[in-house]
């Protein structure tokens, strides 16, 4: 584990009294990007409350199991194989996000790959809010030609080092994320901050380790909500239609972050009587999204397919009173 300490100076621009008081850029490596996928390394700058870096840390986390895409993160089984495991880092970790706005790119991924680890220790990350350079950027009209790490550091004159390496990744998102906080308070930008909800109800079962340590040979066991969600009783009724109710049936799929942990959602929809699917296809009800202009591959092909998209906050209206099946 690495840390270490650095100071600057204040800075004079006039700052909303509404904004978080300290931040953790944070940075995950991961053996893959499935919900069974374990940390292998992680990284978090914190920052004070305009963004100067008051000290950083690091650590590789042993996942007891197939590091996954070497050839992406660079780190091996034999590298990781005294690393200490997530429970024996968990408590340094969580030090370090203590009261602070996590903030990472693409955070809904780190954020749910951090809740998942502290769920198989019995524990609770102490996060409450993050914060998605990426959605940030787009607060602030940034002329990206695409919403990469390496694009917006290029923006700010970053200069990254060591690609997909989790120490440098969350310098560089630190060094980044410090100017665009600046103008967004310069602009009396509202920062788009989403809550972070633990999880609680999670179980795991091990995954086989690979004594070669390739990637292509691992089978990933399932790592699930320990209520397993039921099949949908109803038959698809059609496609969502504007002004309209839900019907128990509709086929209803989730891309992008959410204010609300997408587990939950995707239970409450469930428990209405909703199809939860997990891709875009000519039969699928509705998208919901907050970002519909991501050119995710799910907001692309419900554009394709004419799916209707909502965003979170109609959605959740639109929960409320889903119209029943026919009989």
């Amino acid at each position: 584990m690495l840390e270490d300490r650095a100071t600057a100076a204040p800075s004079a621009t006039p700052w909303p009294a509404a904004y978080p008081k300290g931040y953790a850029v944070v940075d995950v490596e991961t053996t893959g990007l499935a919900r069974d996928d374990r940390i292998i390394s992680a990284a978090v700058y914190r920052l004070d409350a305009r963004g100067e870096v008051e000290d950083h840390w690091y650590t590789l986390v042993n996942p007891e199991r197939d590091p996954g895409p070497v050839w992406i993160h660079g780190l091996t089984s034999e590298m990781l194989a005294g690393a200490p495991l997530f429970a024996e880092v968990a408590e340094e970790f969580a030090a370090r996000l203590d009261g602070r706005v996590l903030v990472a790119h693409n955070a809904v991924f780190d954020w749910q790959m951090i809740a998942r680890e502290y769920a198989r220790v019995r524990r609770e990350a102490p996060v409450r809010q993050r914060l998605c350079t990426i959605a940030l950027s787009k607060e602030l009209g940034l002329p990206l030609p695409n919403f990469k790490l390496e694009s917006l550091a290029a923006h700010f004159g970053v200069v990254q080092q060591r690609a997909h390496h989790a120490l440098d990744d969350a310098r560089v998102l630190a060094e980044a994320f410090r100017p665009s906080l600046r103008a967004a308070a310069a602009g009396g930008v509202r920062l788009p901050l989403l809550e972070c909800r633990p999880l609680t109800e999670w179980s795991d079962r091990p995954v086989p380790r690979q004594a070669t340590g390739g990637y292509g040979g691992y089978r990933a066991a399932s790592w699930r909500p320990s209520r397993k969600r039921p099949a949908c009783p109803y038959p698809n009724p059609g496609r969502y239609e504007d002004g309209k109710r839900l019907k128990q049936g509709m086929r209803v799929a989730f891309s992008g972050d959410t204010s609300t942990e997408r587990e939950l959602l995707e239970d409450r929809a469930t428990e209405a009587g909703l199809h939860v699917a997990t891709s875009i296809s000519r039969l699928t009800s509705l998208l919901v999204t907050n970002d519909p202009d991501s050119g995710t591959s799910k907001t692309v092909k419900a554009r394709q397919f004419g799916t209707p998209i909502v965003d979170e906050a109609a959605f959740g209206q639109l929960l409320r009173d889903v119209e029943p099946a026919d009989e």
